[in-house]
């Protein structure tokens, strides 16, 4: 039986995350909105995870968004605040506000309002920006997931978030 209030999938997603960081010696940092601290709650699930994690930055509101991660009001009205350049804008300010070497962003519609034809409740934009990285380097996707009910998107959303954290020589499948 685990001693956490989170599910077990996301804490043991955590584990890797932070014992593949510490491997490396990687700081992270993470951006998150619509998941509302939930990645950075399963990392700190971690004991010792300390050496891994910088910052958790949440950044619910746009205001919040303009000014802790200085994304540009303009980014935020001609794309909205849940889009690819919005995401690639909040990793970029996680890393300049902290110490990390990689900084995933995550920005979405949880539900169970909000939703658009075009952006349906569901609707998950992640980024991922590496330190002394150039722009061809960012990573970033969008990713619909369905109205699983609020709880549901947002494990799912950080489920993929801690993906984007894992470095990229652990994610690669072993050679035969």
């Amino acid at each position: 039986m685990s001693d956490s209030l989170l599910p077990e999938a996301l804490v043991e997603a955590a584990r890797k995350v932070v014992d593949a960081n510490r491997a490396i010696g990687r700081r992270i940092a993470i951006a998150e909105s619509c998941t509302g601290g939930l990645v950075a709650a399963a990392i700190t699930e971690i004991p010792g995870s300390s050496d891994v994690l910088d910052a958790a930055i949440v950044s619910y509101s746009n205001e919040a968004k303009l000014g802790l991660l200085k994304v540009s009001n303009d980014l935020i009205e001609t794309f909205g605040a849940v889009s690819i350049a919005v995401a690639w804008s909040m990793a970029q300010g996680a890393l300049e506000v902290s110490g990390a070497d990689v900084a995933v962003a995550i920005t979405g519609i949880a539900g169970p309002g909000g939703g658009t034809e075009k952006k349906p409740v569901g609707t998950v934009v992640f980024a991922r920006a590496e330190k002394g990285g150039s722009s061809a380097d960012v990573l970033a996707d969008r990713r619909t997931f369905g109205d699983l009910g609020r709880a549901g998107i947002r494990l799912q959303a950080a489920l993929c978030a801690l993906d984007l954290l894992m470095p990229p020589s652990a994610t690669e499948p072993e050679a035969p």
